[in-house]
């Protein structure tokens, strides 16, 4: 079996007979130990339990009962995520390293799906910054060039299934951290539409979200119809799709208006490649029959990215379960600071004017656009070390580094929108280039189909890290 498959195709390959789950988990378990070394993918492991869990998936196999489509899949768990019997340091030295009394809801939904839980993968501490290195694991490393870094949060997971060490890898996202790792390391990265995947709490005053990365738009189109499935005790929920995600990605979409957007919202500087490879993007879908329209970054408010990097991330971190918060890094230290100091009514009047601006950048999709397509990243891939080090030397989250990275990202997050990152492009140096597609409040299906359309065009699914091929 091809470790680069997808996890839809190892899926089909299971169900057919063509391999069993028990040799794709040896297959990759083998991989991890040849390769993990080099990226630093993986943190934890659980070799034995997915073991097991895999002979069990293939005697299910011949019980003649209705399973899941991904039935036997391996897939990592990301270290913010929690798992019953497992730890969830959350990339700090001051968390505990003791087994979770229980699962997240996103955990539940994976098992459901079939998938098999193999190992943990790195991120940075607390999620807190665009890059995957942290004190108690070390520097996680691009599979295309170990120099640079595979991005944030979920890092690990990108890096896991860029190197071919899982056919898919859980994330999570609540300023980019599904779609900056993907477009780091060539991979699909869908952030959902707010409570599209329920959760316990969602997290950031409902700006994060759980999902995954992938190879293809087809693993992730079925893995979130697996994710979406309804929490009868959630506040709310996301409108259902009119058809399984699964099954409708692939069809033709109706011509629809393209706005493109090349400038960054925050106004840093934009690198020629990824503004470029944005532009092709939209040309690509034009090519289609879609119509490109220019738009400016200037209707996305500055006040409400700055409220919710400064102010509400800041004091969600007060939520991380730290048994000794001392240990954190400085930057962690400091911001934890700086919600402390921040008076709750100023805290609540902050987020009310952030909402408030909200309904006021949504009003755009459908009145003056469909779809907003824009680079991923505002940068080339860095260098690993760079940021966090600045991070940690600047402490108030005034980075122009972490700016470059979360430029095109954030609001998003902010909007409750969904988005999705794919590999549209190839810098000088041979590392991928991201564009990402935004579509209007709870249509994940559109921005699907479109991403099923230059994925056709462009067989990104193919290229793979020569080092780890």
């Amino acid at each position: 079996m091809d470790p680069f498959s997808s996890a839809s195709d190892v899926a089909r390959s299971i169900r057919a007979g063509a391999v069993s789950p028990v040799e794709v988990v040896d297959l990759y378990l083998a991989r991890i130990d040849k390769h993990n070394d080099a990226v630093n993918a993986i943190v934890w492991r659980n070799d034995d339990e997915v073991r097991r869990a895999a002979r069990a998936a293939e005697a299910a196999l011949g019980s003649g009962g209705s399973l899941p489509f991904f039935h036997g899949v391996p897939m990592p768990i990301k270290d913010l995520v929690s798992v019953a019997g497992q730890p969830n340091t959350r990339g700090g030295l001051g968390t505990s390293t003791e087994p979770q009394p229980e699962n997240d809801l996103v955990v539940d939904r994976i098992l459901n799906a079939g998938f098999l839980l193999m190992g943990r993968t790195n991120s940075p501490e607390g999620g807190m910054t665009q890059v995957t290195e942290n004190s108690r694991y070390g520097i996680t490393r691009n599979p295309w060039n170990l120099e640079r870094t595979p991005a944030g949060s979920s890092g690990g997971a990108s890096a896991a299934v860029a190197a071919g060490l899982a056919p898919i890898a859980s994330a999570s996202d609540g300023g980019g951290s599904i779609r900056m790792p993907a477009a780091a390391t060539g991979l699909v990265g869908l952030k959902p539409s707010r409570a599209r995947v329920p959760a316990k709490v969602l997290g950031w005053e409902h700006g994060t979200t759980q999902g995954v990365v992938t190879r293809t738009v087809e693993d992730a189109a079925r893995t979130l119809d697996y994710l979406s499935a309804e929490d009868p005790l959630g506040w709310y929920r996301a409108p259902a799709p009119e058809r399984p995600f699964g099954e409708s990605y692939t069809q033709v979409t109706a011509p629809l208006r393209i706005g493109l957007m090349l400038d960054a919202p925050n106004g840093v500087e934009v690198d020629p490649v990824c503004a470029e490879t944005a532009e092709r993007t939209a040309r690509l879908l034009e090519a289609a029959g879609h119509r490109v329209v220019p738009v400016s970054a200037d209707f996305i408010s500055t006040e409400a990215l700055r409220i919710y990097s400064r102010q509400v991330i800041a004091a969600s971190l007060h939520t991380v379960p730290y048994d000794d918060p001392t240990q954190s890094e400085p930057f962690i230290i400091a911001r934890r600071k700086m919600a402390e100091e921040l008076p709750s009514s100023e805290y609540a009047k902050a987020v009310l004017r952030m909402h408030l601006e909200c309904r006021r950048m949504v009003a755009h999709w459908r009145r003056d656009f469909d779809v907003l397509v824009s680079p991923t990243l505002a940068c080339q891939v860095p260098p690993v070390g760079v940021i966090l080090a600045e991070a940690n030397e600047l402490l108030d989250g005034s980075s122009p580094r972490e700016a470059r990275m979360l430029a095109f990202n954030a609001y998003a997050n902010i909007l409750g929108l969904p988005a999705i990152s794919v590999p549209v492009g190839t810098d000088a140096d041979g590392l991928p280039v991201g564009a990402q597609i935004v579509g209007s409040p709870y249509d994940e299906t559109t921005i699907l189909r479109l991403a099923q359309s230059l994925e056709q065009e462009l067989d990104w699914a193919s290229r793979t890290p020569p080092a780890f091929s």
